[in-house]
């Protein structure tokens, strides 16, 4: 069987989103999972399992932290950070324990997640990267204007963003132009691919196409990377309001990293069966 579980046959999840970026979370504090990329990538068929944009695995934190979050994409590859899902899992683990504040430790570091008042989550998604070394890019370059067609800025936010400022957002193909640029050979790990445009002051219209997953309603490190670009560019202030295809969010770049604020939603839990989980084997 795929998925090793003490507690009984069944296998519980949880169904959340943030702003329509889905997310299947596993609570692994209480059973052993062995998670693996086909044991996500079938969860993730949104025909023959239940889909999702990424997936979710909550572990007893080892030292410092709260708990432990892994993240998968859609295609069963492991994804260093992923906003949105920290920001559920931590409304998730507030209500739980009554808690306002958070820590989650992930690859991407250990995050502070606090309650931002009137439903809204807040996560602080550590400073980016924008050395060229750390995104990673394949070779040594400045990471502000790459030298590929329309001149996008890399950065990292414990995965690898390529942010293509446009005249305007929705005028892109993004399911063609998307997966032209995930697999340059500029970028080693792939890429998260965003196009922007600034619709006021501070405010930016993003779309975005995930690495391993394709076009999503909502990313949330992809929106931290988008801010930190237009910053960088001098196209924005440190605060900046990111509208989404599945709707807003607030993104602080302050001087301890950056915050993003935004709801969340714990839709349903569930099961998977044991009769599923073994036609995987």
């Amino acid at each position: 069987m795929p998925a090793m579980t003490r507690g009984g046959d069944r296998l519980p999840f949880m169904k959340m989103h943030g702003l329509g970026n889905d997310f299947v979370v596993l609570d692994a504090r209480a059973r052993d999972i062995d998670m693996t990329p086909a044991l996500a990538e079938a969860i993730a068929d949104r025909h023959r399992g239940v889909g999702f944009d990424q997936l979710a695995v909550i572990s007893p934190a080892q030292g410092t932290g709260d708990a432990r979050l892994i993240f998968y994409n859609a295609d069963g590859s492991t994804a260093g950070a992923c906003g949105n899902a920290t920001r559920c899992i931590a409304r998730f683990l507030m209500e739980e324990t009554g808690r306002d504040r958070l820590a989650l430790v992930t690859e991407r570091g250990t995050l502070q997640a606090r309650d931002a008042g009137e439903g809204l989550t807040s996560v602080n998604m550590g400073q980016p990267q924008t050395d060229w070394a750390e995104i990673p890019l394949a070779e040594a370059m400045e990471t502000l204007e790459l030298p590929i067609e329309g001149a996008p800025t890399a950065t990292g936010m414990g995965n690898p963003h390529c942010t293509f400022f446009v005249a305007d957002a929705e005028t892109v193909p993004l399911a063609q132009f998307g997966p032209r640029y995930e697999h340059h050979p500029l970028f080693p790990d792939r890429t998260n691919v965003q196009v922007a445009s600034l619709s006021g002051e501070n405010r930016l219209r993003m779309r975005v196409w995930e690495r391993g997953v394709g076009v999503t309603l909502a990313s949330g490190s992809s929106s931290c990377a988008t801010a930190v670009a237009a910053v960088r560019r001098g196209l924005t202030g440190p605060r900046v309001t990111v509208d989404l295809d599945g709707g807003t969010l607030e993104i602080d770049w302050r001087d301890d990293g950056v915050w993003m604020t935004g709801p969340t939603a714990h839709v349903f839990d569930g099961s998977f069966t044991a009769a599923w989980l073994e036609a995987l084997a």
